[in-house]
C-alpha cells in the first residue's frame, strides 16, 4: 500500500468520524439538557427504584432515631450526677453508709443504682478495707449485667451499618441482572435502557455506603461515650469506698507519721 493510498484512508476515516460526531451532536446535546433538567431528588435518589428509596427511608430513620435516643441516654445526668457525687462522698466520709445505701436507692441513675446494689456488701467487722473485695465484686457484676442493657441499643447501629452495604449490594446485584438480561434479549438495546438499570447498581450502592459510614461513626461515638460514663461512675464509686477506708483508720494512718525528728 503506497502512501497515497494510506493518506486517503486515513483521511476518509477522520471525515467519517467528524460526521458522526456531528451527527449525534445535537443527541448529546438534547441529553445533557435533560440531565441537567433533572433535580438532585430525582439524579440521586429516584432513580435508583424503589430498593434506593427502601434504603434511604429505613437507613436514615434508623439511624436517625437510634442517634437521639443514645443522645438522650448517655448524659452525665443519667450516669453520674454532680449532685449525687457530693452527697454520697459527704455520707462516705463521715461513715453514714445506711445514708448512702438510701439515698442510692432513691435515685435512678446509673451510679445510683450501682452503689444500692454495691454498698450493702460494706464489711464493718473489718475495719482495715471495709470488706473492699466483695463491695468490688458487686460493682463488676452490677456493670456486666447493666451494660448488656445499655448497649443494646448502642450495638443496633452496628447493625445497621453491617445491613446497609448489604442492601446496596443486592441492589448493584439486581441492576446489573437487569441490564445484561436486557442486552441478553436485544444485542442493539439503546443506551438510554440500560441506563436505568445501571443507576440501579450504582445509586443502591452510593445510598448503602453512606448509610453505613455514618452508622459506624455514630456505633463508636456512642460505644466511647458509654464507656467514658462508666469508667467516670467506676472511679467515683472508689473515690467513695477509699473515702470511709481513710475515715476509719485515720488514727492508725496518723500514727504512722511521725509529729517531727529531733536534732
Amino acid at each position: 500500500m503506497t502512501k497515497t493510498s494510506k493518506f486517503r484512508i486515513a483521511k476518509g476515516w477522520l471525515v467519517g468520524s467528524a460526521f458522526t460526531v456531528l451527527s449525534a451532536a445535537p443527541a448529546l446535546a438534547q441529553g445533557a439538557k435533560q440531565a441537567k433538567d433533572k433535580s438532585a431528588l430525582d439524579s440521586y435518589l429516584l432513580d435508583g427504584g424503589p430498593l434506593t428509596i427502601f434504603i434511604v427511608a429505613v437507613g436514615l430513620l434508623s439511624l436517625i432515631s437510634l442517634t437521639v435516643f443514645n443522645f438522650m441516654n448517655l448524659t452525665r445526668a443519667k450516669f453520674a450526677p454532680d449532685d449525687l457525687k457530693a452527697a454520697l462522698l459527704d455520707h462516705m466520709t463521715n461513715c453514714r453508709v445506711r445514708s448512702a445505701i438510701e439515698l442510692s436507692a432513691s435515685h435512678p441513675s446509673y451510679l445510683g443504682r450501682m452503689m444500692a446494689y454495691s454498698l450493702p456488701n460494706i464489711d464493718a467487722t473489718r475495719p482495715e478495707d471495709l470488706g473492699r473485695d466483695h463491695v468490688e465484686d458487686a460493682i463488676a457484676d452490677f456493670s456486666i449485667n447493666e451494660t448488656r442493657k445499655q448497649m443494646t441499643f448502642i450495638t443496633l447501629l452496628s447493625l445497621v451499618a453491617q445491613a446497609a452495604p448489604m442492601l446496596g449490594l443486592f441492589g448493584t446485584v439486581f441492576g446489573m441482572i437487569a441490564a445484561f438480561a436486557m442486552l441478553g434479549e436485544n444485542a442493539g438495546a439503546d443506551p438510554s435502557d440500560l441506563a436505568s438499570s445501571i443507576s440501579i447498581a450504582l445509586l443502591t450502592t452510593m445510598w448503602g455506603l453512606i448509610v453505613a459510614i455514618l452508622a459506624l461513626f455514630a456505633y463508636f461515638f456512642f460505644k466511647n461515650r458509654f464507656n467514658s460514663l462508666v469508667a467516670d461512675c467506676h472511679g467515683t464509686a472508689e473515690q467513695l469506698i477509699n473515702a470511709s477506708i481513710q475515715t476509719v483508720n485515720a488514727d492508725a494512718h496518723l500514727a504512722k507519721i511521725p509529729e517531727g525528728i529531733a536534732v
